[in-house]
């Protein structure tokens, strides 16, 4: 048999052996195939599933969206409007977040240059001062 041991599965997804068999034991990954020995071995289509779900997590989706997510692609074709319409209102979500963190980001430039202005006036007034007494 072929594939990824779950160590080898742990190294190329960044997630621990742990987090791996609790996704399957929750139900996020389908049952991993079985070496003869009964170690698991993940396929690439395996690390695929996951790094999808990382994704998902990455960007905020709770663990019981992302199992009500898989529990629609499970049930085929027929939920595909459900799970366009689940994937669509969290890009909404995400969407939102990245222009609240985008307006984070803008203050902070914007405390940096009045800093950085700071610094410069505090300067030229350091070398004036040098100038004066020398």
């Amino acid at each position: 048999m072929t594939g990824y041991t779950i160590a080898q599965a742990s190294q190329k997804t960044g997630l621990s052996t742990y987090t791996l068999r609790y996704y399957e034991d929750i139900g996020l990954l389908e049952p991993v195939e079985r070496a003869a020995n009964g170690h698991r071995r993940y396929s690439d289509d395996d690390l695929g599933r996951v790094s999808f779900l990382l994704k998902l997590r990455d960007t905020g989706m709770s663990l019981e969206d992302m199992q009500q997510f898989v529990q629609l692609y499970r049930e085929g074709d027929e939920s595909a409007a459900l799970r366009h319409a689940m994937l669509s209102e969290h890009r909404q979500r995400v969407q939102a977040r990245m222009e609240a963190l985008q307006e984070t980001l803008d203050y902070i430039d914007y405390k940096l240059a009045m800093y950085a202005n700071q610094q410069d006036s505090c300067l030229l007034e350091t070398q004036a001062e040098r100038e004066r007494t020398s």
